[in-house]
Order: C-alpha cells, then structure tokens, then sequence
C-alpha cells in the first residue's frame, strides 16, 4: 500500500472539535488493529464501566470521575451532578464578583494578580493551560508557586511585594497536608503579615471537605472555599475547581475548556478503533513498547503557546502508567518516559538521538494550523515564519520515518479554551485506555507515598542532629560521631549531606569549626580519601557545632 493511502486510512478528523489525528506512521495498521480487536473490547468494557460508577481504584474503594466533570448529568449519583452543578455556579459568582471589583482585599483595591499555591496536578495542569490561553490585558495575571525551594518563592514574591493587596492567593491541596503546599502558604501568609495585611482577606481554598485546610480556612473566615472530590486524582484535576477557578480569574472561557473535553469523551467512546484517537494514541504506545516497561513518548509540540503540554503530560502519563505491579499482583514494571520540547527548538536539541539512537519511542508531533491572527510577512524562498515551521515539522516526520522510527501527528485548527480542553480529554482517555491493556491500575500511586514517607524520615533525621548539636553547644563532631551518638550507624552520607548544607545557612546556627582536624589512623583514611578524590580540602574530616548565639 502506498503512503498516501495509508495515510488517508490513518487520518481521524472530528469537524466539531477542528481537530485531527494522523496515525499513518505510528505502526497500527490493519494487521495490528485486528490483532488487538479482543483486548480493545475488553478496554472498552473497562472504560464504560469507570464512567458508570464502577471502583477504579480498590485499594482506596474510590472511584474514578473526571469525565463527570465536563458531562455531569453523567455522574454516579444525582447528588454528584448537583455538587458538579452547584460549585460550577459557585465559581462562576465568584469570578464575575472579583472581577466586577465587588470582593476586593483588605484595603479595598480589586484583584489585578492570582497567585496559585499547588504542587503537582495542582499546579501544572493550570500552569499549561493559562500560557496556552493567556491574552493581553487579561483581567488578572498568573503568578505559581509549585515548589518548597526558598529562592524561587523569594523570585515569586519580589514580583508581586508592592501588589499584596491586589493579590489574591488560590491555594490547592486535597489533603490539606501537602507539604510543598503548607510551606508555600506559611511563606506567603508571613509576607502579607511584614505588610500589615491579613492574609485570610486574600484566600481562596480549593481543598476536600474537611481537610485541615477546609478547617483552617473556616477558622480564619477566608474569601471563599471550592471543593476537590475523592473520586478525582490530582494529576486528572484541571477541570474540576483546581483548574477552573484560576482560570477563569484569568479570563480562560472555562466553559469552552469543558466543552471540548466533552466533545472529545464523545468522540473516544467510539468502539470503532479506526476512528477512536484515544484508542489509537493507546495502540501506538503499546506498538512501541511491545507492552512493555521502558518505552518513551517524545512530545513535539510546534507551537510556543503548548510548550508546557509536555511538562503537564509527564505526570498525567508516567504517574497513571509506572507501576512496579500489576493488577494480578505480578512485577511487570510498567511505564512510558515523557519527554517534551517545543518545535523547531527541539531540532537543535534531542532530533539527533531520535534519528540516530536506540529505537524505543514514538513521536507525538502537534501542529496548529492557524499561525496567528493576522497575515504574517513574508521571509525568504516567497515563504512566512509558519510555512517554515510546518516545514520543519514535517521534515523531521520525514527524517524519522525514514529511519524506521514511529510518530503521529495532533493537528488543532487554532489554540483556543475548546481545542485544548480536547486535547487534555484526548490523553486522560488515552492513558486509560493503555492501563487496561497492559492490566495496571493508572488510578493509585504508592510509589509516590514512599517518596513522601522517606521525605518526613529525612526530616526527622535532620532534626535529630540539629537538637544533638544544640544540646552540646559548642562542641565539636566528626560526622561518624554523630552518627554513633544518635544510634543511627548507616546513616553517614545522609548526615553528612544535611550538615553539610546546614552550614551554609546561617539561619540553622550550624557550622564548621575552622582548622578542625582529627588524628590517628582515623585521620589519614580521610586525608587518603580527600586526596584521592581530588575533594577541595578535607572535606571528610571536617567537624561540625552548633552556635547557640546564631
């Protein structure tokens, strides 16, 4: 068969959403399509049954609705619709009110900056979606914190210290005990306090009924609260409140964004694989990685507004699909590496290893068709900015398949609220779709609870260390006797790392004592070790004290 017919076979369009998927170089063709008709049944099967009510998620006997969210009359229950229903007006009111300037801060300015406190799902999803979106004069301008770094909240606060009146703080977490979230909040809470503001007169929570945050927020009489549900996961968030209320204080046309997600479910219900881009989008994955763990999907996006898409994608794909088990309990050790860059920078970036490296990705190439607004100049070769762009994409397409590796295109008329909300519906469904086939469980993450539990022992760790210097003031310790004195032997190169950091800020009062040295057989191990490594002075010898006065 000729490669304009496979691509007239491979070329799924739906005139609603102006959007389109070409498959004709992702290797699912006719053969494999027919091989994968039983187990595609099965994920069919699966994926009415979720958006049925069905548990998702055993574990947690949760189930899993984000698809209610843009389609509520769909939902488990009347009274889920009505809760869907209720805080969609409830965020409605309350944007047009800030807007409108009839809620306003403490000293009576209306709110011309948001500022969003999250963290994962909390923050990247809504972070992709105002660049993409993002317009002059918008009625608020976006500002993040997504991180526990002191320097990058310092960046964060620094832009808008003059405005704090005029900033109104979003602040996500389920829980309420997200730990980069409290510091974000504890951070921000103290700058409004430096300015005589009260902080509670510019917060707005998005959290679980009766998390801590839904009982501090209730304690200290915050501006509003909107809820998160248990049957929504972080990472599947963006159209429920954690993205909708940023978002339309941005001035995003949420209902535009709920929209093409809806339209999108529409057209991925179809049981017809051929002309399913979800299912499609699932079989290329599975194509590449022969259902295996390891595989890779490189996003290209050829549009600077959908630069972030790649970013939000690694935890929508790697967090639903890397699992260590299966839903027999077998170790499979399931996952698909998320890479991303915008076209053409990438061309000068990664496209080499693509072309001349291991063979065990597929290429997710995005096109928009419209290039701007108005007409564009024309550079060299009678051709525009954006005829050498589609140039550019399409040669690299060329170029891969030329060397056998596998790619598919998404292709948008234009970036607005209703073609991206398509295109975030288009993977949730997608990675669905792939649990099922490889029989994982995309709707649990305990891997991401170990991290979060190693996390609070290191902390304990820390503190353990800092009271043990404190409690003998003044004098000083090799880290090897820390260690045995707080009967934690092993832990040598962790309290090494935190001392070692303590002492660079002076806040802790930890520091090293200058012209230190140890003797005996002890201390020429560490200076054969120092020398040997090249290390910057004796590094392993160094003694540590805690003073008190600092």
């Amino acid at each position: 068969m000729n490669q304009w017919r496979k691509f007239q076979q491979g070329f799924v369009f739906d005139t609603s959403l102006g959007m389109a998927v070409d498959f004709s170089r992702a290797g699912v063709d006719r053969d494999f399509l027919e091989e994968m008709s039983v187990a595609m049944g099965r994920c069919y099967d699966e994926l009415a049954e979720l958006e049925a009510g069905a548990i998702a998620n055993p574990d947690e006997n949760r189930q899993v609705g984000h698809y209610w969210l843009r389609a509520p009359a769909l939902a488990a229950s009347p009274e889920m619709t009505q809760e869907i229903e209720q805080t969609l007006k409830g965020m409605e009111d309350f944007v047009q009110a800030v807007h409108a300037g009839r809620i306003q801060g403490q000293r009576g300015h209306s709110f011309k900056y948001v500022l969003l406190i999250g963290i994962g799902g909390s923050s990247l999803g809504p972070q992709f979606v105002a660049d993409a979106l993002g317009y002059p004069n918008q009625p608020l301008k976006a500002y993040f914190i997504n991180n526990t770094d002191p320097d990058g909240i310092d960046r964060v606060l620094d832009e808008v210290a003059g405005y704090l009146d005029q900033t109104l703080v979003v602040v996500i977490s389920k829980s309420g005990g997200t730990v980069e979230t409290r510091n974000g909040m504890i951070e921000v809470r103290g700058a409004y306090a430096e300015r005589g503001l009260d902080f509670a007169k510019h917060a707005v929570a998005v959290t679980q009924v009766g998390s801590m945050l839904d009982e501090v927020r209730k304690q200290e009489a915050w501006l509003a609260a909107f809820p998160m549900w248990d049957w929504v996961g972080g990472r599947t968030s963006l159209l429920s409140a954690v993205g909708l209320l940023p978002l339309g204080l941005l001035g995003v046309d949420v209902q535009q964004l709920l929209e093409g997600a809806r339209l999108c479910d529409v057209w991925t219900r179809e049981r017809v694989t051929e002309n399913n881009p979800s299912a499609l989008l699932a079989l290329s994955w599975y194509k590449a990685t022969g259902g295996q763990g390891g595989g890779q999907m490189v996003v290209l996006p050829y549009k600077d507004r959908l630069e972030l898409v790649g970013k939000y994608l690694q935890q929508l794909v790697m967090e639903s699909l890397g699992k260590e088990l299966d839903r027999d309990g077998r170790r499979v050790h399931q996952g698909l590496t998320v890479l991303g860059n915008k076209g053409s920078t990438d061309q000068h970036s990664y496209v080499q290893q693509l072309l001349d490296g291991p063979n065990n990705f597929v290429a997710v190439f995005i096109e928009v068709l419209l290039d701007r607004a108005g007409s564009s100049a024309v550079m060299a070769e009678e051709s525009t900015a954006g005829d050498y762009l589609q140039a550019f994409r399409l040669g690299t397409r060329e170029a891969l398949s030329q060397r056998g590796r596998s790619s598919l295109t998404i292709l948008l008329e234009k970036v607005d609220a209703l073609r991206v909300g398509a295109l975030i519906a288009l993977f949730e469904r997608a990675v669905t779709f792939y649990a099922s086939l490889v029989n994982i469980n995309a709707y649990h993450q305990p891997a991401v609870e170990l991290g979060k539990r190693s996390a609070g022992e290191i902390i304990g760790l820390k503190n353990d260390v800092v009271h043990y210097l404190k409690d003998h003031a003044h004098e000083d310790f090799s880290v090897e006797e820390l260690v045995k004195a707080l009967g934690c032997e092993g832990a040598e190169e962790m309290v090494f790392s935190l001392l070692w950091r303590l002492s660079y800020n002076a806040q802790s009062g930890i520091c090293v004592v200058k012209g230190a040295a140890v003797s005996g057989e002890e201390a020429s191990a560490q200076d054969e070790i120092a020398h040997n490594t090249d290390a910057p002075g004796d590094i392993w010898a160094r003694r540590y004290r805690c003073v008190r006065e600092l």
